[in-house]
């Protein structure tokens, strides 16, 4: 999270001083964070974003100021400008102009870790939120994590190159805000140490592992190879992760001040259905920024022995602790070039939060594509250790959150496909009609309602397969999920999960007798994924959760028409 730029020395100081392991360790003597992260004069202007370049002049003209570009994106999107050297008299000018929507003096957001020991082997930290566990359920394929930070070693461009260990690691999109470029690249090594907790290449038999290894990376840089950056640049950096279609976005960055240009970036990507999760901070005090806002998942800092983190910050803010001590990945040396990388073992609530952003894109790959679902399927499944103020819910879960889903999903499913197929043959009967069985009708209901492989977590089969695990991901899932594996940001629009496929299969094969069970299960398997979808509002829409729920209703409803149209045999 954000501190003032001695503070964050005098931890770097104290943590690097730390032994191999945290337990027993002497604490330093900690003095309440200080407001020196502003940067001296600058201030972070926010022009409504229908402002045309003559707007923007005489904006400028009447405050007697320059608006500086904070990059070209910036400039054609969320029109946010930076101001140096404002008078007071300036600056009230700017906060009264109607053209402007916010003004306020620019602040460094820190990146939030404390190096300690250069390299281990071991990851502690991935088996302590059950990792294995997780494997066994999905691996975040067609998931996008931004990763908005010092960059990704996702580029081999100029002296930069891929990370030897994030060969097999898909990276998509991506901004440099520092530098207003495409190219992300990592001049620090903070990033490609966070980014690789969620998605490092994982079973290529090198280097380490990540949580949501299937998943794709979008690298966003918005710190400096000193390791900060400004409000505006993190807060372009999550609407340009909302706009480019993220589906979690990591922030492993903070400050102790509030910032209305961040608050407004957050609210704009929990608007589009993005999950935000942040690092609680190091200061030992509040939770800082933007973790602190409202919606954020702010995740606080264990060690290996349940123990929360001495440096990490605490308050009624924080949701969730995740392994933050001593936690060891692939990242580059050298400023990212001429090849340097190291596995560091570092700590910080930067090295917590990828944990939860990880596990967060585990659940949107389940389906979970609600931040409020997703942020209830992590707390409860949180391994509670009091304290809410230290650890929030408890520590990270993320084999049982995912454990959980999926056989919430599956049960539910079955059951409303079980009470609905009971329903559908009284009516069939007490109309003088004939219920249609056989294999058909189970094989259709599995198919559409809770995936022919809906067992497979419990035989392992995804990991063992290796390569061909896509296949066992496909199959455990119903086809109205499959869209979710080729990429999330379908998912908004349900593309299968309606009627259009019992109806087109209808169409097309009703004048096959031998097929006609098998169209009436998948019908009714239909019904009971539409109905599960609706009762417990775990996906989100453009069109809003209410809108959302009638629509899944209507089309469960002409499912079940379709299922008894197709298993009457009369």
């Amino acid at each position: 999270m954000r501190v003032a730029a001695p503070l964050l020395a005098s931890l770097l100081v104290g943590l690097a001083a730390l032994p191999g392991s945290a337990a027993g360790a002497q604490k330093p003597t900690f003095a309440p964070p200080t407001n020196d992260d502003l940067i001296g004069g600058e201030l972070a202007v926010d022009v409504k974003d229908d402002a045309d370049e003559a707007t923007l002049a005489a904006i400028a003209k009447d405050a007697g100021v320059t608006l500086l570009s904070n990059s070209k994106w910036s400039d054609a999107h969320d029109k946010i400008f930076r101001v140096e050297g404002a008078s007071a008299a300036a600056r009230a000018k700017l906060a009264a102009d109607p053209r402007v929507e916010l003004v306020e003096p620019m602040h460094r957001r820190f990146a939030s870790f404390v190096p300690n020991d250069p390299f281990y082997k071991q990851q502690w930290h991935l088996p302590r939120v059950g990792s294995e566990r997780a494997w066994d359920y999905g691996c975040g394929r067609g998931v996008t994590v931004a990763v908005i930070d010092t960059g990704v070693a996702c580029y081999d461009k100029g002296p930069f190159s891929v990370g030897s260990d994030l060969t097999g690691s898909r990276c998509v999109g991506g901004y440099d805000f520092v530098n207003d470029r495409p190219e992300a690249a990592d001049d620090h090594g903070h990033g490609t140490h966070v980014a690789g907790t969620i998605a490092q290449t994982t079973h290529n038999g090198k280097g380490v592992a990540g949580l949501a290894h299937c998943a794709r990376l979008m690298p966003i840089k918005v710190l400096s190879g000193d390791g900060w950056g400004s409000d505006a640049d993190v807060a372009s950096g999550i609407r340009f992760a909302a706009d480019e279609g993220a589906q979690v976005i990591n922030l492993s960055l903070g400050g102790p001040s509030p910032s209305k240009v961040l608050a407004a970036a957050v609210r704009y990507a929990l608007a589009k259905g993005v999950v935000i999760v942040a690092a609680a901070g190091n200061s030992h005090f509040d939770v800082g920024y933007p973790a602190a806002f409202p919606g954020v998942l702010a995740v606080s800092a264990s060690d290996s022995h349940d123990e929360i983190a001495w440096f990490s910050s605490r308050g009624p803010e924080v949701a969730i602790a995740a392994p933050g001590v001593d936690v060891t990945q692939q990242t580059v040396c050298n400023g990212g070039t001429d090849k340097c990388e190291m596995f560091g073992e570092w700590s910080g609530t930067s090295m917590a939060s990828p944990h939860v952003a990880g596990a967060a894109a585990l659940l949107v790959g389940q389906g979970i594509t609600n931040p409020t679902a997703v942020r209830a399927a992590l707390l409860g499944a949180a391994d509670p250790k009091g304290q809410p103020e230290l650890y929030g819910a408890g520590i990270l879960e993320a084999g049982r959150a995912v454990a959980n889903t999926h056989w919430l999903q599956v049960a539910l499913r079955a059951v409303f496909a079980v009470v609905f197929g009971f329903l559908l043959a009284r009516r069939v009967r007490s109309k003088g009609g004939e219920f249609r069985l056989g294999l058909g009708v189970p094989f259709g209901v599995l198919l559409a309602g809770t995936g022919l492989l809906f067992f497979a977590p419990l035989l392992g089969l995804g990991p063992r397969l290796g390569g061909l695990r896509w296949v066992v991901d496909l199959l455990q899932r119903p086809l109205g999920e499959w869209d979710l594996l080729l990429d999330a940001r379908l998912h908004r629009f349900l593309p299968l999960a309606n009627a259009l496929p019992a109806m087109g299969l209808t169409a097309l094969l009703y004048g096959v007798a031998r097929v006609r069970g098998l169209l009436g299960g998948f019908a009714l398997g239909s019904a009971a994924l539409l109905t599960e979808l609706a009762v417990r509002g775990a996906v989100t829409t453009p069109v809003g959760p209410f809108f959302t729920r009638v629509w899944l209703v209507a089309n469960a409803l002409l499912c079940l028409a379709i299922a008894r149209f197709t298993l009457d045999r009369k």
